[in-house]
């Protein structure tokens, strides 16, 4: 059985980007993850030591997120190293970083890096 556990618009309010701009004003952010694994047990016993908490999930992104990185690549990069680190009964991980109103001239609502780790 799949099971996918997502914690999903994590808001933030970060400084990433490669213009000092960016360093001094920073912007607005948000991030997606999702999480393949087996809550079998946490359905059936209704416990939260069975399966994976969106507490520490989020608490993780909003650590990383908050150490400047020039790309949201980077700091991409850093949330899913992080998360397999830290989580148990973890068979995949996708995490997606969207940085709202970019500044590369132009109209552009967001941009946005998934990184995939694992067998989804």
């Amino acid at each position: 059985m799949k099971h996918i556990i997502e914690v999903n618009g994590i808001k933030l309010y970060a400084f990433h980007g490669c213009l000092e701009e960016e360093a001094r004003i920073g912007g607005n952010y948000t991030v997606d993850v999702a999480l393949k694994t087996d809550f079998s047990q946490a359905a059936q016993t209704d416990e939260l030591s069975q399966t994976i908490s969106y507490v520490d999930i989020n608490r993780i992104v909003a650590e990383e997120m908050a150490i400047r990185s020039k790309l949201i690549e980077h700091v991409g990069q850093r949330i899913v190293q992080r998360i397999l680190k830290e989580t148990q009964r973890l068979e995949a991980v996708r995490v997606k970083v969207v940085k709202i109103c970019p500044p590369i001239n132009g109209d552009v609502e967001n941009t946005a890096i998934i990184i995939e780790e694992g067998n989804w």
